[in-house]
């Protein structure tokens, strides 16, 4: 059943909760923090509150925010949850956005319109106090709709994704014919890019960005396919766009990949793409003209088509540009800014 209509507050701003209980890094993690600046920037009042975690907290603080920091930790925390309903409470928001699982499942009711925001294809039964949804990819919108669990296309809608604009980066030191970025994790596929690369000519060589639980596998898998000195393992970074500057191609090898903000950001650095066909890419990409795709778990097209840009740098070029065309006209900062102002005042009205 809609929950029922609550009316808003008096006032011409939209004041904007943002809830998220997130890891240390990853895609989702450093969008929330760009949308949470930038709407400030915009003239919004922005309140973030976070899963502790310093790092996080001194960037909001560089943007000129207040960030609370929480436990929201696991069944057994019981203090998250008021600790939060007070926050909110004093704070007064006109919408409260939770970002992912656990922070919507801290978030207590209140007079605040709720807005959970999913950035995969999570268990819908936590999002069920909500009041609307906002997913970043079509894929993703018509994913919640097709589940048969009363959402409704009024209160299901697509918030796309902004990136940093990396055209002005310059290169890293670390320079790399290949560069992957993201969590080691099995989802990301990178033993799949590891096996690509062993098919590779030995001076091709990869650069791969990310810390995560398959690091040591990864590491040994490198050593066994006798790759291991053509592989530099770069932990966690915060200069994406000077590694990507430094490559000739941007490969991202993923199983499942929601969205792909790593594509978005190849793009905006204007290096050619090859993806694995995951969900995010696959809607991302159009195959051949803004960048490759290749079917997922096939180390041998991996290479192929890796193999095909290194061999074509005219090619290679083309791709670049109409990827970087493609970020100019959907994913640059000020026009997914104004969707995500104008989605605000709209579940406020």
């Amino acid at each position: 059943m809609r929950p029922a209509a609550r009316p808003a507050p008096e006032g011409p701003e939209v004041s904007v909760a943002m809830v998220m209980a997130g890891a240390r890094m990853g895609g989702a993690e450093a969008f929330y923090e760009r949308i949470c600046i930038a709407l400030h920037r915009a003239g919004e009042r922005v309140l973030p509150v976070i899963r502790t975690e310093p790092g996080r907290a001194g960037r909001l603080r560089a943007g000129g925010l207040e960030p609370v920091e929480l436990c929201f930790g696991g069944p057994l925390d019981l203090l998250t949850r008021p600790r939060l309903g007070r926050i909110l409470r004093g704070f007064a928001p006109r919408v409260t956005m939770t970002w992912m699982t656990r922070a919507t499942r801290h978030a207590p009711r209140g007079s605040w319109v709720h807005v959970g925001r999913l950035g995969g294809y999570y268990d819908l039964r936590n999002f069920r106090r909500c009041d609307h949804l906002a997913g970043n990819t079509r894929g993703m919108v018509d994913w919640i709709l097709d589940q048969n669990q009363g959402w409704t296309r009024d209160r299901v809608h697509l918030l796309p994704n902004f990136v940093t604009d990396f055209a002005a980066a310059a290169p890293a030191a670390e320079t790399a014919t290949l560069v992957a970025l993201g969590r080691l994790h099995p989802n990301k596929g990178f033993d799949v890019l590891l096996r690509a690369l062993a098919l590779l000519p030995p001076a091709t060589t990869l650069a791969l960005a990310g810390e995560g639980p398959e690091r040591a596998a990864l590491e040994a898998l490198a050593a066994e396919l006798g790759i291991a000195a053509r592989v530099r393992f770069l932990g966690w970074r915060q200069d994406a766009g000077a590694l990507l500057k430094a490559a000739d191609v941007f490969v991202c090898p993923s199983r499942s990949e929601p969205l792909g903000n790593v594509v978005i950001e190849a793009w905006s650095a204007t290096r050619p793409v090859v993806a694995a066909a995951a969900e995010g890419p696959r809607e991302l990409i159009a195959d051949g003209a803004d960048g490759l795709l290749v079917p997922k778990e096939d180390a041998a097209a991996l290479a192929g088509a890796i193999g095909a840009l290194l061999a074509d740098p005219a090619r290679a070029a083309r791709l670049a540009q109409a990827g970087r065309a493609r970020f100019e006209r959907d994913f640059a900062e000020a026009a997914v800014v104004a969707r995500w102002r104008d989605f605000l005042a709209t579940v406020t009205r």
